[in-house]
């Protein structure tokens, strides 16, 4: 299909004012290059406050019940800090697991052959 001698001017000139446009609100090629080269960093401030969250909202989860079961049984402190520690774990677990360090179960047993199976 043959775009005609007018659509093509009129995506020329769309064109034209888009860069504009740009230009106007400092959105020109150089600040596309320059939010390019920041978002890395950007990314690995996310992941930070994620991996932390999580690590921290493990531990707070693991007291919170160790303290529900301790005022429910009676049992002070005994429950929460059974449950503390078990959040700590949960937590370290949780941040390997998003961070892709730890290796599945499935993927550490050898196949029949006897090889370790390496498909990530």
């Amino acid at each position: 299909m043959k775009r005609s001698n007018t659509e093509i001017e009129r995506s020329k000139d769309l064109e034209r004012r888009l860069q504009d446009l740009n230009k106007r609100h400092g959105r020109d090629q150089a600040g596309k290059e320059e939010a390019e080269k920041s978002g890395p960093a950007k990314a690995g401030i996310g992941n930070a406050f994620r991996l932390s969250s999580e690590f921290i909202s493990a531990i707070l989860v693991g007291t919170a019940i160790g303290y529900g079961i301790d005022w429910l049984a009676g049992t002070s402190p005994w429950g929460m800090i059974v449950f503390l520690m078990l959040g700590f774990v949960a937590g370290i677990l949780n941040v390997l697991r998003a961070s892709g360090e730890m290796v599945s179960p499935s993927e550490d047993k050898p196949d029949a052959s006897g090889r370790q199976n390496e498909n990530k």
